[in-house]
């Protein structure tokens, strides 16, 4: 238990880590970036791949590829996750840190009424009240500005068709992560392809970029293989709570070392909805420590 703790915190911390690093890599711009941790990414991912034995999976997956719909679907989640990915290195280049933050913020809560309203999953009486509370930061939000950030948005509504697909294709999560990365491949390519020159000059004016961008793919790599580990080891509802810890560091992140603002109006917006993960956190702790007691009670009998 203490190890998959260790290993889930760490990999929020990694994942917070790679947050502010994209902004080390400057001048590259948030699409060369994207690019290169894919490019690097994929070879440290097949490494996580071969030492959890997983090439039987990948082989299983790519025959069933012959079904045309599936193959559909498949590159359909590489797409949805592709953004994330894109946006989650381009945020902190372009002023976009905050929003992106509470967008991973409002994700568990958007996907507990994608449970209630798709999947016929019932609302606690703690899940109403952190559903209540997100409206209202989210509702000031709108009311502040009129509108709520797309980067926001794209975060808190892009990620669950993604899950809910993936769910559908009922494959294992280092398979599709696999494919969802390899089929990216080409879109990285085609990026470094398009600014060829411009990226040659870049690596010649700033040498320090050549040993950076590896380091950007072992970043990615290390933190994956640290995050699939803790959901391997930890009951699924601790590993879930553990998840609010990289939203909440990827706040203070943006907050501290890349110096975006927060206004007071501002604060209006995320207490309601820091409220609101905290009483789910609350609930799902709640919930950890009864069945604790419960299987306690009976190795004791």
């Amino acid at each position: 238990m203490k190890k998959g703790i260790l290993l889930s915190v760490a990999s929020s911390a990694l994942f917070a880590t790679m947050y502010y690093y994209a902004t080390l890599m400057q001048p590259f711009d948030g699409d060369i970036v994207f690019a290169w941790r894919i490019l690097m990414g994929l070879p440290m991912l097949a490494l996580v791949v071969q030492r959890a034995r997983g090439w039987g999976a990948v082989r299983q997956t790519a025959r069933d590829f012959s079904r045309g719909r599936f193959l559909a679907a498949m590159i359909a989640c590489s797409l949805l996750l592709g953004v994330q990915l894109w946006l989650f290195v381009w945020a902190p280049l372009h002023g976009h840190a905050l929003n992106v933050s509470m967008g991973y913020f409002l994700l568990p809560l958007v996907m507990v009424l994608v449970g209630r309203l798709f999947y016929r999953e019932r609302l606690s009486a703690w899940q109403t009240w952190a559903v209540a509370f997100a409206a209202l930061g989210v509702g000031h939000e709108w009311w502040r500005l009129g509108a709520v950030s797309w980067t926001t948005l794209l975060v808190a509504l892009g990620y669950p068709p993604y899950f809910m697909l993936r769910r559908r294709l009922r494959v294992d999560a280092l398979t599709s992560l696999w494919f969802d990365m390899f089929f990216l491949l080409p879109a990285a390519v085609l990026v470094l392809q398009s600014q060829g020159a411009d990226v040659v000059r870049l690596f010649a004016q700033h040498p320090r970029l050549i040993l950076q961008v590896p380091v950007l793919g072992l970043l990615s790599a290390v933190s994956l293989a640290m995050y699939l580990a803790a959901s391997r080891i930890l009951p699924l509802t601790l590993f879930g709570l553990l998840s609010y810890v990289e939203p909440m560091l990827l706040f203070w992140v943006a907050f501290l070392l890349m110096g975006e603002p927060v206004t007071p109006a501002q604060w209006l917006t995320y207490i309601p909805i820091w409220i609101a993960v905290g009483l789910v956190a609350a609930e799902g702790a709640r919930n950890l420590r009864g069945r604790a007691v419960s299987t306690g009670g009976r190795r004791s009998d």
